[in-house]
């Protein structure tokens, strides 16, 4: 279990790009993304310009203890509506054991703070379990189901729709705290 201290997410830079592509191609990390093909360095490039460039975007890279083993992405923001979609993945397979729940409370609190929205909302492929049950431990509710929405592995699969709103975050914040990170209070 990480300690808070050791965590962080910082902003996605152009020198990050070798990184996240060589990560975004595993083969654990595309089993469970809509594109799920290998992504060609030009391809990758290409995104990554229009990626900083993006004002409805903010991309971070979660770190531990100095050493970047993940990736968040907050798109879609729409302050006009207070609201954003998300995506994570953890890029490190050595990744400390409970690196997916720091990233997870750290997401929402920058979501919630310094992003100033009202709800954050995700889609997960209906066989990915572990995040849904991810989701709901931090308060994430189901708002639907897109039923034959997606075709991976020449099949039609399921998507899971799940938001968390800003309402009662300080409260699960500071209950889920001593359970993400070791140390006993935040």
């Amino acid at each position: 279990m990480p300690r808070l201290a050791d965590c962080a997410l910082k902003p996605l830079t152009l020198a990050d790009g070798d990184r996240v592509l060589a990560w975004r191609n595993q083969d654990r990390v595309r089993a469970n993304m809509y594109t799920d093909h290998v992504i060609a360095p030009a391809e990758h490039a290409l995104w990554l310009e229009r990626a900083l460039a993006d004002e409805r975007a903010a991309y971070r890279i979660f770190e531990h203890q100095g050493r970047p083993i993940g990736f968040v992405s907050f798109t879609d923001i729409r302050r006009e509506h207070g609201r954003c979609t998300w995506a994570f993945y953890l890029g490190e397979a050595d990744a400390p054991r409970g690196s997916g729940a720091a990233m997870e409370y750290l997401a929402l609190d920058e979501v919630f703070g310094p992003l100033g929205l009202e709800k954050l909302c995700c889609e997960v492929f209906v066989f990915n379990a572990a995040v849904i049950r991810l989701h709901h431990r931090f308060g994430f509710v189901e708002e639907g189901r897109f039923v034959r929405h997606y075709r991976k592995d020449g099949e039609m699969k399921d998507i899971v729709a799940l938001a968390r709103f800003a309402e009662g975050w300080a409260d699960d914040r500071q209950r889920l705290a001593p359970v993400v990170f070791e140390e006993a209070a935040v």
